[in-house]
């Protein structure tokens, strides 16, 4: 199983370890030389000294480069990352879940890894699995062992309740993750079991974030504040803290993936904050979605005009940047707004919020008025 990877990224190169957050660049000809590297043959004696520069635990002295460097084939299709949503089921009912209906549904073993593969030849380095609960899906650890070892660097966002079962342990230490995204809806038993509406779901998360730090992993805690836990915003806070976990507080919900608004309801109106202003970004372009179907969009929001990997493969995917194009452009029920052309709102999100008919300020940043 390999230690460090070799990859392009975008129009650079890298050396990474999974379960490691640092990294170092590499200029093409040293790259290239890895590519025709012996691998029954020790590294090259620059790769040994970057090592020790940057990992001081990882020994790769006179080993052959078989034994732990794996060397990513270049990609002429410039994608970097992806994320993938390998199911729509949970086994929690939080009241603002962007799942709405939880749809136990998805591919076989064998699309999903058909799909992998897909993603890997497009150059992606970088893949977050998400669901639902990626960890309740059947086919989680094979998938999560097949992309890595295809050579990606994974990020799990899960809510961390099944966390403690030793399969998934056992699998991590064996193939580290370089994040494991874990949401958290309260400090206490009563508020968190409230917003979830799972009995015991508190004392599963516990025991599954207690599970996690036991085993070092990389651990990052999404604060999900709500109108019935926004009292406890600060002590959650402290709880991550006092784990030693990253964390970062999330305000503002998110429509469900079928254009639901009622999740909406859920939010604390005294802890909304302005959404950053867009200034455009390269979804379609060099980073894709895919559902628990197969069928790739732009990104999560951006939805439509999707294509099927199982069923177009790679040649699908020649398509998605003039998607996301066009999507980016299109005005939809804000066509009559003078301020249009300034406008510092994604284009599917705007469309999105609009076909729920959710509230103007809900995603328009047009004409509020700052107090004072």
């Amino acid at each position: 199983m390999h230690s460090l990877i070799a990859s392009p990224f975008l129009e650079q190169y890298l050396l990474v370890r999974p379960g490691s957050r640092g990294g170092a660049l590499l200029p093409k000809d040293r790259y290239e030389e890895l590519l025709v590297h012996n691998p029954a043959q020790p590294a090259p004696s620059w790769l040994e000294e970057a090592v020790r520069g940057q990992w001081d635990d990882l020994d790769i002295t006179g080993k052959p480069a078989r034994e732990f460097l794996m060397v990513r084939q270049p990609s002429t299709w410039g994608y970097c990352r992806a994320s993938w949503e390998i199911n729509l089921k949970c086994n929690l009912a939080c009241k603002m879940c962007y799942l709405g209906l939880k749809v136990n549904s998805g591919m076989p073993l064998d699309d999903k890894l058909k799909c992998l593969e897909i993603m890997a030849e497009a150059g992606v380095l970088w893949l977050q699995i998400t669901g639902g609960e990626p960890t309740m899906d059947r086919d989680f650890i094979p998938s999560y062992r097949a992309a890595h070892k295809m050579g990606m660097l994974l990020t799990v966002s899960t809510n961390g309740t099944l966390l403690w079962r030793e399969n998934l342990l056992r699998m991590f230490r064996e193939c580290p993750p370089y994040r494991v995204t874990v949401s958290m809806y309260g400090a206490t038993k009563a508020f968190y079991e409230e917003l979830t509406r799972r009995e015991g779901g508190w004392d599963l998360f516990v025991q599954g974030m207690n599970a996690a730090r036991h085993a070092k992993l990389p651990l990052r805690v999404s604060i999900i504040v709500t109108e019935d836990n926004a009292h406890e915003e600060q002590a959650m806070i402290d709880l991550c803290r006092s784990w030693g976990a990253e964390h970062h507080v999330y305000t503002n919900m998110t429509l469900t993936i079928y254009g639901g608004g009622e999740v909406l309801a859920a939010q604390s109106k005294e802890h909304l904050r302005a959404r950053k202003p867009f200034t455009g970004c390269n979804a379609g372009h060099i980073f894709f979605h895919t559902d628990p179907h197969g069928l790739v969009s732009i990104c999560k929001i951006g939805r439509d005009d999707q294509i099927s990997l199982p069923h177009e493969g790679i040649q699908g995917l020649a398509r998605l940047g003039e998607i996301a194009d066009r999507l980016m452009l299109r005005t939809g029920g804000c066509s009559g707004c003078s301020l249009s052309g300034s406008c510092t709102v994604c284009r599917p999100l705007a469309k999105h919020f609009q076909e729920a008919k959710a509230p103007l300020a809900s995603y328009c940043q047009h004409g509020i008025k700052k107090a004072g």
